[in-house]
């Protein structure tokens, strides 16, 4: 079918995203690998992930141009690959790589309320990025190597992030949150950032909704989860658009120079889709089917060399300083940001979402329309 063919042709194609180093865009990748090949388990998936991950460990699990002290919790997420491995192969590399990261959150710097900073560099700062690259993973280590204190935590994270990143003005959850209230970007009394952004709602998106399966519906619901997640559901189904897509920036689709955006898209297509699956009140898999078919319709096409691609993908987007650019966390910043094709943070959470297809529809849903 056209998409396995897509998929395992850029995985066949795919460079380290920082000449080889570890990192959060790697992961994308490696998620989506570790997805596919539980849905299909007679595909290349896992033959790709093992070549992959395996050129950026050494046997004693040092990690290429990884170091603890740079605290940047973007460098946990491709950890999640190291669990599946490890459970996949007992090799002794992958756990000791995954120490290494549980280490650094053994030492993260954290805010008062118990939240990792996102970043030494962005300090007393959390992003809903962070969510999803350091809890998940947190989790899955606590439950391998029987940690409950780290999952309880992870839990408590998660909830708070939540409270202190809730938007009344909207009902959904801002950017960043200063704690210091010193950024420019920050709120002064709630030190939340402005404007939402959906590919940051993506990320949260997808921590839910792995958060929740790893810790099941019964801890969810003592949690408090399961309602926030509902109702996340809810409020981000208001903001799709016609054609399936969300726009970058969510709730202002009168806003000069918005798009519809593939990452945030395929992100909450994954999380209605798994959603779904999982069982979670108020989560309807046709919005994810037709956030898919909105992708496969209007975001992938053939570029000049005849080469399957997946367009409209905000190449990166954050807040404060960045290569010279002060990132204020408005509208009018959000879509002054490149556009780029096939970056692994859309290709990988395309690879989630259609894997959530082949695990409750077989060869059915948006990946046979695509044939």
């Amino acid at each position: 079918m056209m998409l396995t063919a897509y998929f395992d042709r850029y995985a066949t194609d795919y460079s380290a995203y920082k000449q080889g180093d570890w990192c959060y865009e790697d992961g994308c990748i490696y998620r989506g690998l570790t997805l596919l090949d539980i849905a299909d388990p007679d595909g290349p998936w896992s033959d790709h992930l093992v070549r992959l991950v395996n050129a950026q460990i050494a046997p004693d699990g040092s990690l290429a141009g990884y170091t603890t002290d740079e605290f940047n919790i973007d460098n946990i997420l491709s950890g999640r690959a190291l669990m599946a491995l490890h459970a996949r192969t007992g090799d002794e590399k992958y756990r000791l790589a995954a120490e290494r990261l549980a280490l650094q959150l053994e030492r993260h710097p954290r805010i008062p309320a118990g939240n990792y900073w996102h970043k030494l560099r962005y300090p007393h700062q959390v992003w809903l990025d962070g969510l999803y690259m350091g809890l998940p993973f947190q989790i899955e280590y606590g439950q391998a190597f029987d940690r409950p204190a780290l999952i309880e935590d992870a839990i408590a994270q998660i909830n708070s992030a939540l409270d202190l990143l809730a938007n009344p003005a909207n009902g959904l959850y801002s950017h960043g949150y200063d704690d210091a209230r010193e950024q420019q970007w920050a709120d002064k009394t709630t030190g939340r950032s402005r404007d939402l952004w959906s590919r940051a709602l993506g990320w949260l998106a997808m921590a839910l909704v792995d958060i929740r399966e790893l810790i099941g519906p019964q801890k969810s619901l003592e949690a408090g989860l399961e309602a926030k997640i509902a109702d996340f559901a809810a409020r981000m189904q208001n903001h799709q658009c016609e054609d399936g897509r969300w726009n970058q920036v969510t709730d202002m689709p009168d806003l000069k120079g918005n798009y519809a955006e593939s990452s945030a898209t395929a992100m909450l297509a994954y999380f209605y889709l798994a959603g779904a699956r999982l069982g979670i009140a108020g989560i309807d898999a046709a919005v994810g089917r037709k956030a898919l078919d909105g992708l496969l319709e209007h975001a992938m096409h053939k570029d000049a060399s005849g080469r399957l691609v997946l367009d409209h993908i905000v190449h990166v987007a954050g807040l404060g300083g960045f290569e010279g650019q002060y990132r204020d966390g408005t509208a009018g910043y959000y879509v002054s940001e490149k556009i780029a094709a096939d970056d692994s943070k859309g290709v990988g959470p395309l690879m989630m979402a259609v894997a959530e297809t082949r695990r409750s529809e077989g060869e059915q849903g948006a990946i046979a329309k695509s044939a």
